[in-house]
């Protein structure tokens, strides 16, 4: 709409902004401008620069102006992401996913030794940390990386001061959630170590307690960090972050979160008869560090609405990857299925790796071409699993692509765990045919899971980054977990022992 020469001298003299001075839509947005039908331009500029509004749960990151699905063309992937090759979508997802593959295979090497460590044999309970410590890369690093991811791919992070006010407060809000949560967790593993034995000593629930509270902080600061420089490099060279960021975040999440468990769970077993008041000292000053994480993270209306909406997905996931560490304690607890514990953070990983780069891209697509509560028409009902790997969109593709990397990856990982605990043993053909299976079973559940739980988060309104991710690495732990479990069950009942 053109406005006289006349009015815009009035707009602009008598205080208001002139419509010379709004940027247009396309102009922010870099794409072409629609004309509705009696030919004129829809005022959205209007009512984002003079109209104060409430943030939402999808607006956590990006303004819905941005991405409208009513100004965007729809077509499943095609529009909005970057585009990209079958190849190299290939090869963006597969460095990484080795990457954070390997990690899992040293972080379950690592656990395979220090199970036999003093505080690991008389503290049981510690076992079913694990799972829950581990599972908050997916909580807190993996879910930083969908949202800075679509943020990034949205352009929101070209300006610098909107880009590190995202980071600051994004990193604010996960150190309290680290904080949170890493409590949670030892209280969860209290409650079940309870149930199940029967007892719980004091002075092992402050021992659980310390271990999980320094363990999630320190782990959540590094791997913040990196993850932050992960996506900025990415985009300058080029790359998806939605390919790159999920997995790289748990690249050496696992092994840095588990040495960091297993030496603060040894040094704080030596010192607690003698000197018991640090470990209160200590968690004191996690605690009394929650108000300023809530102070920063609250001034920035990216994280505001996360502070108050966002724990229910993350606490839940905990709850679920706490179940998954039961069933792992009480599996290695039995001599016959000792051996699972080198396979547990593999399967694991490798399973949430993989569906967190899904549900990264499916958000992103929706971020950039749906209103909040629109989906594609046949995404309204998920009534058919196999939808989600048949289809024209590349979200289809990258389905098939995360799929088919399953077998010749964990190939690849039981033969690196196999040379990293000295080689002298083979994996038996049947036990490679019932771990492949196991986790072919696990992946296929997990992308089918994340293709329906993204749509329903989207339609009812919800911000998919910030609530799938979690469940979905969570339910990856529990399946992941049950499963093997299910497969060492099976290899004993046949009277193999995994190895040749």
């Amino acid at each position: 709409m053109v406005v006289p020469e006349s009015q815009d001298s009035k707009l602009t003299q008598s205080g208001s902004v002139g419509w010379r001075s709004i940027p247009s839509l396309s102009q922010l947005c870099g794409r072409p401008q629609h004309v509705n039908s009696n030919g004129n331009i829809p005022s959205v500029n209007a009512g984002l620069y003079h109209e104060p509004r409430e943030y939402s749960e999808t607006d956590s990151l990006i303004p819905n102006e941005f991405y409208s699905g009513s100004t965007r063309e729809k077509d499943d992937g095609h529009s909005g992401a970057p585009s990209e090759s079958l190849c190299s979508m290939v090869l963006q997802i597969l460095v990484p996913f080795l990457l954070a593959g390997l990690g899992t295979v040293s972080a379950g090497i690592l656990l395979d030794l220090v199970q036999n460590w003093d505080v690991f044999q008389e503290i049981t309970e510690i076992f079913i940390l694990v799972p829950a410590v581990l599972g908050m890369k997916g909580n807190l690093e993996m879910t930083l990386a969908s949202r800075l991811s679509t943020a990034a791919n949205a352009g929101k992070m070209e300006s610098t001061r909107e880009k590190w006010m995202l980071i600051v407060g994004n990193l604010a809000l996960k150190q309290l959630q680290a904080t949170v949560l890493g409590l949670l967790a030892s209280l969860m593993a209290t409650v079940l170590g309870w149930m199940t034995e029967g007892k719980m000593p004091f002075n092992h629930i402050v021992l659980l307690c310390s271990t999980s509270v320094s363990t999630a902080f320190v782990a959540s600061l590094l791997q913040g960090v990196v993850m932050v420089g992960v996506i900025i490099g990415s985009k300058r060279m080029g790359i998806n972050p939605d390919n790159v960021a999920t997995p790289m975040a748990a690249s050496f999440g696992d092994l840095i979160t588990l040495a960091l468990m297993a030496c603060f769970s040894q040094w704080f077993y030596s010192f607690r008869e003698l000197y018991p008041y640090v470990l209160y000292l200590l968690d004191l000053l996690y605690l009394c560090l929650i108000p300023v994480w809530v102070s920063v993270s609250s001034k920035r209306p990216a994280t505001n609405i996360l502070l108050r909406s966002g724990w229910e997905p993350i606490i839940t996931a905990m709850v679920i990857s706490s179940i998954g560490g039961l069933i792992l304690d009480k599996t290695v607890s039995d001599p016959n299925l000792a051996g699972i514990i080198a396979y547990a953070p593999v399967i694991n990983g490798v399973g949430g790796n993989l569906v967190s780069i899904q549900s990264s891209r499916i958000s992103t697509n929706l971020h950039l071409n749906y209103s909040p509560g629109e989906v594609p028409a046949d995404r309204r009902n998920c009534h058919n699993p196999f939808h989600t790997f048949f289809g024209s969109g590349t979200n289809h593709r990258s389905a098939k692509v995360l799929l088919l990397l399953v077998i010749p990856g964990q190939l690849i990982f039981v033969h690196a765990i196999h040379v990293m605990k000295g080689g002298h043993t083979l994996p038996s053909p049947p036990f490679v045919v019932v771990f492949l299976s196991a986790s072919l079973i696990q992946v296929f559940s997990l992308l089918c899971i994340a293709d329906c739980m993204v749509h329903c988060l989207w339609r009812k309104g919800k911000d998919p980054d910030s609530y799938s991710i979690p469940y979905l690495t969570a339910l990856g732990d529990l399946l992941g977990s049950a499963l093997l479990s299910l497969a060492f069950l099976m290899l004993w009942c046949i009277g193999d022992s995994g190895s040749v």
